[in-house]
């Protein structure tokens, strides 16, 4: 029978759960907790700054971005021949300038043409023929003979001719934009207020098929140098300066604007999110350049004088800006489909849906493909192994074409990333978990039933 101690508890046996080792685990614990409140009190502090120096930067990189797609369409179209000379053709064929330069060419002609002597002046074999054309247009003297030369003036200007003209002069005087920016010389010419081409070849054309026509007297007009205004804007003179450093820019600001937005997401706590955030703030911005260059439109149309053709100048103004617009639609595209690419990869409930839903209506396909006798052989095998390296190399692929293609639009982004998608699904359709060893050493497929060894139930 066991010794009691009725005067009290054992004093070799501990008196409460808490003492001796129990008590020491206890310490340790509470010592952690403490531990880890520590440094979650001092973590916040540490995130702030994180945060606040990520923020700053990806809001430095959206108000430099749209100066970089300035800086660089100013670039391309004053150091790029080809670039500037795809970016002028048009004009030649476009109707409202077509019609401000027929109007700009007869208004030269016709300061040369002394109405009063003009029949007088003419041939005598060739009067009747002038007389004939002449009188088709009815009205008077001057009215029929500025009709008569609007008319050859259109004739010329709507040919080809007007158009070889307009290409090769542009190819041959592109040196000359770069004097126009610093105030040069050149068929392309600057002053204060204004950017103009001379039309003296025209006017040459249109004074020999003036008499080829019968109008002899046109042959006695000297040459002529009469200008076409590109640009005009009262602050040109301020503006040369902005287009230089712009020009020096061209290369520099886009790269900067990557290296912030990079910089801003790895700065950042959670990096999936802030570049999902980063991009398409940068795509807001580039939207906001397009609504600005739309309204810029407006008041630069509102501020020419009554002289200048609207349509005319609308029109230059349009095609001098559509490789910008498409800079920005290009960005933007760009940028929505990182933020897709970044969303979708990402450990959501939405993104895992998509995902789910994306694999699913895959091993459907791959499961039909099956039931027909459709075999990956090796191939399956080596995709599942080496999948993670085949899925970054198809990335490098379509960055690597992206930044090697010359001027990408805003659909050659959308292609890239359709093709890069069905990479991605053809891999996921292609990937046999299941090496075909396993299956080729089970042998013949077999009705199931019992194991060896196992009893059978009776009956």
């Amino acid at each position: 029978m066991p010794d009691e101690h009725p005067g009290g508890p054992d004093p070799e046996r501990p008196t409460s759960p808490g003492t001796g080792g129990e008590r020491s685990e206890l310490e340790q614990l509470r010592a952690r907790v403490a531990a880890l409140e520590a440094s979650r009190a001092a973590r916040p502090s540490h995130h702030r700054w994180r945060a606040f120096f990520s923020a700053l930067l990806i809001v430095l990189s959206c108000v430099l971005a749209p100066l970089a797609a300035v800086a660089a369409w100013t670039a391309d179209e004053v150091d790029d021949t080809d670039r500037y000379v795809a970016t002028v053709a048009p004009l030649a064929s476009d109707p409202a300038v077509q019609a401000a330069a027929a109007n700009r060419v007869t208004d030269a002609v016709m300061s040369h043409i002394d109405l009063p002597t003009l029949l007088e002046g003419a041939a005598p074999e060739n009067r009747p023929l002038l007389e004939k054309a002449l009188g088709k247009l009815g009205g008077t003297l001057e009215n029929a003979v500025r009709s008569f030369v609007r008319d050859k003036a259109q004739d010329v200007i709507a040919s080809d001719v007007f158009r070889r003209i307009w290409i090769d002069a542009n190819r041959q005087i592109h040196t000359a934009l770069d004097k126009a920016l610093t105030g040069g010389g050149g068929a392309v010419k600057i002053n204060n207020q204004s950017v103009t081409v001379d039309l003296a070849p025209v006017v040459e054309r249109v004074k020999q098929r003036l008499v080829d026509e019968g109008m002899t007297v046109a042959a006695r007009i000297p040459q002529v140098h009469t200008d076409f205004t590109v640009l005009r804007s009262d602050k040109l003179g301020k503006m040369k300066t902005y287009l230089r450093v712009l020009r020096i820019a061209g290369f520099w600001l886009p790269v900067l604007v990557v290296l912030l937005v990079v910089a801003g997401v790895l700065l950042s706590v959670h990096r999936r999110r802030v570049l999902v955030a980063a991009v398409l703030a940068v795509a807001v911005a580039m939207l906001i350049l397009g609504l600005a260059l739309t309204v810029f439109r407006e008041v630069y149309l509102n501020a020419l004088p009554d002289t200048v053709s609207q349509p005319a100048a609308g029109a230059i103004y349009d095609t001098l800006t559509r490789y910008l617009r498409t800079s920005v639609r290009r960005v933007v595209a760009l940028a929505v489909v990182i933020a897709l690419a970044a969303w979708l990869t990402g450990p959501g409930r939405r993104a895992g849906f998509v995902r789910e839903a994306w694999r699913s209506g895959l091993r459907a396909v791959r499961g039909a493909a099956d039931h027909v006798g459709f075999r990956t052989g090796p191939v399956g095998p080596f995709v599942h192994r080496f999948r993670t390296w085949i899925t970054w190399i198809l990335v490098a692929a379509a960055v690597l074409t992206y930044l090697l293609w010359s001027y990408p639009t805003g659909w050659i982004v959308l292609v890239i990333a359709l093709v890069l998608l069905f990479a991605m699904a053809v891999v996921e359709f292609l990937d046999e978990r299941t090496p075909p060893s396993a299956s080729a050493s089970s042998g013949p497929a077999r009705r199931p039933g019992p194991e060896p060894g196992t009893p059978q139930a009776a009956g």
